[in-house]
């Protein structure tokens, strides 16, 4: 166990089992890129298989409780009940409702800022139904992301999207439930590529401003330009009460969507850094949406997500090792080494023994995925799930050719 005091480590390990993670639901379904789909036999044919996929989550991870939902993909037909007993059947619940204002043809040039006044409204009017979706589910978080934008110099006018935007998140803000939060996402670029309407966290912020008090501003890790400092966003959201969750992957070069810490582990860290440091202060957990948003192509799909929950949990508690008083001593004395090697000790620190008694008093394995991979689950799920494919009529090629 890392050397930390037996009060800290107490500290440690209780944050730690009360640290939960959501994980979304298109994560277990066949997906690929704008080529094409990469086929996995296991992957999820219907919403049953989702859940029960997810259910497998929570039972080795111990902090998966929750599964985000996509509307037009798993309540395409509105509210149904049935979904919410099915996630019950697999110890889950529906957690946060994310519309879709992107897919259909009619969002060709924009959804909430379309200078049609009926594709405004109609893409309004399904934010305000998945608010709703999201009331009957018992959902705290209705998360969004547009794909609005231009692709060309003059194609539109950037003050007047800004203005129709604004209105259409001020509508549906007011059709909130009492404990429901708005959650604004944002993205540089793609699909659109000369600027896009929620392009940075200053627009995200400006709309939730603008919207009301409960909306927040999502960080997608992946949705930066390259060399973007995170932490620094993070920092000054916690600072302006504005920062409402975060999208975990990660990334090589674009939005990637790959499993989170695949590729910079110690940004991860950082930015856990900067949540840490603000419960420090406050003496309390912070209240955030902590939610996984990744397309595993290549990679089987559980085991892909219970990597990714286990390499959170694993640098949450890294950044949970920082010792605070000697980082503000450090940089009260401008001792910018011994600063940077306090950080540099927590990242690099053995968290294994922590870890472990986390998941013995969650009741998991203390490694959930070798026990999964052990397990046959996969196995028997692409076996029923090849049949299920036959049986429904759905012939994708490849692996089921």
């Amino acid at each position: 166990m890392a050397k930390v005091s037996s009060a800290s480590a107490e500290h440690i390990i209780g944050r730690l089992e009360r640290f939960k993670v959501e994980i979304p639901s298109w994560g277990f379904s066949q997906t690929g890129t704008r080529f094409g789909k990469f086929l996995q036999d296991a992957a999820a044919v219907d919403m049953d298989d989702k859940l029960a996929d997810a259910g497998q989550v929570n039972k080795y991870t111990g902090m998966t409780p929750t599964v985000a939902v996509h509307v037009l993909w798993d309540f395409p037909n509105g509210y149904d009940r049935q979904v919410v007993k099915i996630a019950e059947k697999y110890g889950v619940k529906i957690g946060a409702i994310n519309p879709n204002v992107f897919q259909d043809q009619c969002y060709k040039y924009g959804s909430i800022t379309n200078r049609d006044a009926k594709i405004r409204k109609r893409a309004t009017g399904h934010i305000i139904d998945s608010i709703e979706i999201g009331k009957k589910t018992g959902s705290e978080y209705v998360s969004l992301w547009f794909a609005d934008g231009a692709n060309y110099p003059g194609q539109a006018d950037i003050r007047q999207r800004k203005a129709w935007a604004t209105k259409s998140l001020q509508d549906a803000h007011k059709t909130l439930g009492r404990n429901q939060i708005m959650l604004l996402e944002y993205k540089p670029f793609e699909p659109a590529t000369y600027f896009t309407d929620f392009c940075d966290w200053g627009a995200s912020y400006i709309f939730a401003k603008n919207a009301g008090k409960n909306a927040k501003v999502l960080v997608d890790l992946g949705h930066h330009l390259l060399g973007q400092n995170i932490e620094q966003i993070v920092a000054w959201l916690i600072d302006e009460k504005m920062l409402g969750g975060f999208h975990f992957n990660d990334r090589k070069y674009a939005d990637d969507d790959l499993t989170t810490a695949s590729i910079d582990p110690y940004q991860v860290f950082r930015i856990f850094n900067e949540i840490v440091n603000e419960e420090w202060l406050t003496g309390k957990d912070i209240k955030l949406a902590w939610m996984v948003d990744q397309s595993h192509n290549i990679k089987p799909k559980i085991q892909a997500q219970i990597q990714t929950v286990m390499a959170i949990q694993e640098l949450f508690a890294k950044a949970l090792l920082v010792d605070r008083k000697a980082l503000a001593a450090a940089q009260a004395a401008e001792d910018v080494i011994g600063a940077e090697t306090v950080l540099r000790d927590a990242f690099t620190a053995d968290v294994s023994g922590i870890l472990k008694a986390v998941r013995k008093n969650l009741g998991v394995p203390a490694n959930p995925l070798k026990a999964f991979r052990d397990s046959g689950y996969e196995e028997k799920a692409a076996k029923t799930r090849i049949q299920k494919r036959k049986d429904l009529g759905i012939n994708e090629g490849g692996a089921f050719a």
